[in-house]
């Protein structure tokens, strides 16, 4: 599909539904193509692939980051880059103008399976950077009473979420209706903070490097619009089966919105 034709595709798909599923691109083609793109998206999430292909066997895997963040920076005002933390220590440094860090993040879980003798690792770190002109929603996390207190401008500070995210890893009986097969699938509460944080409904995401479409399955149920793709097409299906799943399920029951936005 020629870059004009997908992003009038796009743009006429991404408004009449909650996601549009891109055929199998590679990564740095699709980022460059929505750098020309008028599209008003808000994120852009960068989640590579860290033991294979696009992981620690490329000698150029610092400078190729480098310029995918590089292309992000033209795309959306939030960026997020995700690797376990010795990975991405590499480009706290190297951050691309005009994007800088907003924060580390770090998604800890305990029931790694590894049985690799030594250290067992217990996290993933998570860049966010933001441009001058990102916004973020730290309201979206406040209690029924702190809304309240919002409201009659009583609500002395703004407390936004941790930094750490604590959340199993899918494997084994540990949430088994959302596993989908996929080798690496991070879960929906892990990027429900980020895109609460970075969002409000309505808004567009894009995912170059969906894997199990999670992206789409958490803009689904609290209402941002996803623009979701992989080079994989095995991962393509898997994220097609589990978000017409998903939205086959609302169909006969209608999501209750896990977050409540506000204004």
């Amino acid at each position: 599909m020629a870059a004009s034709s997908m992003l009038e595709y796009v743009k006429r798909e991404i408004f009449e539904s909650d996601y549009v599923i891109l055929k199998p691109t590679d990564v740095e083609e699709i980022l460059s193509i929505f750098m020309e793109s008028d599209l008003n998206i808000k994120v852009t999430m960068l989640d590579p692939w860290y033991n294979k292909g696009v992981g620690g066997l490329r000698d150029d895997y610092i400078p190729y980051i480098v310029g995918l963040l590089k292309k992000a920076a033209k795309i959306s005002p939030h960026v997020f880059l995700w690797g376990f933390p010795e990975i991405v220590a590499h480009f706290v440094e190297r951050i691309p103008e005009p994007l800088s860090l907003k924060s580390w993040l770090t998604w800890y879980y305990k029931n790694n399976p590894s049985v690799i003798r030594g250290w067992r690792s217990a996290q993933m770190a998570c860049l966010h950077l933001t441009r001058p002109d990102a916004v973020l929603y730290p309201e979206h996390f406040l209690n029924e009473k702190q809304l309240q207190k919002k409201s009659e401008g009583k609500l002395r500070f703004m407390p936004g979420p941790p930094s750490v995210i604590e959340s199993s890893l899918l494997c084994g009986f540990v949430g088994k209706q959302e596993q989908t097969g996929h080798p690496s699938q991070k879960p929906e509460k892990v990027f429900e903070v980020l895109y609460k944080m970075t969002t409000k409904p309505g808004d567009i995401v894009l995912d170059p490097m969906c894997g199990s479409g999670t992206t789409g399955a958490v803009g689904i149920k609290i209402g941002f619009k996803s623009i979701l793709n992989d080079y994989n097409e095995d991962y393509v299906r898997i994220t097609e089966n589990r978000l017409k799943t998903i939205k086959a399920i609302e169909i006969e029951q209608p999501i209750q919105k896990m977050f409540q936005f506000n204004e």
